[in-house]
């Protein structure tokens, strides 16, 4: 009972943080994840499809460098581990961006009535958990969200402001 317990308050504590993690990222980058959001907003399936591809390319990328990289000597091998990295974390930062867009955008349609940093904090909460339930979350809903969230943060780059 106490594992269940255990398990339970780190899944809850770790979805709290990922919402004030949102909540600061949309704070520090308001004009990009406006961006994002307004590419949610007018071609969800375009953002998935081009998070899709650009995940799967770099995703590649990122482990044929690996793999080449295992098998050399140590100098080769931190060649080549760099720009792997330098590609992990530029994905990193599209998934953050694109998933605090995504966070906004579900807080608008959840809890249209609430303050803004409320609505964010309860959608990145609600998404985390639903992205916690086995199988359906983990394989359908966060591939899902994340891949819309890569897409909408590069058509965000390219959208023109009016």
């Amino acid at each position: 009972m106490n594992d269940i317990l255990r398990v339970l308050f780190i899944v809850f504590s770790l979805a709290v943080s990922l919402g004030a993690y949102f909540l600061v990222i949309g704070a520090l980058f308001q004009n990009r994840t406006a961006k994002t959001e307004s590419a949610i907003h007018q071609t969800p399936g375009r953002a998935f499809g081009l998070g899709l591809v650009n995940f799967i390319f770099f995703g590649l990328i990122v482990v044929v460098l690996f793999s080449i990289a295992e098998n050399t000597s140590s100098f080769v091998k931190g060649i080549l581990a760099v720009p792997a990295l330098v590609i992990l974390a530029f994905l990193a930062v599209l998934l953050s961006l694109g998933l605090t867009g995504v966070v906004h955008v579900l807080g608008e349609r959840m809890f249209p009535d609430v303050l803004a940093w409320k609505r964010n904090m309860w959608s990145a909460v609600i998404l985390c958990l639903a992205c916690a339930l086995p199988f359906v979350g983990w394989f359908l809903l966060l591939p899902y969200v994340g891949f819309v969230g890569i897409g909408a943060a590069i058509l965000g780059f390219f959208q023109r402001t009016q």
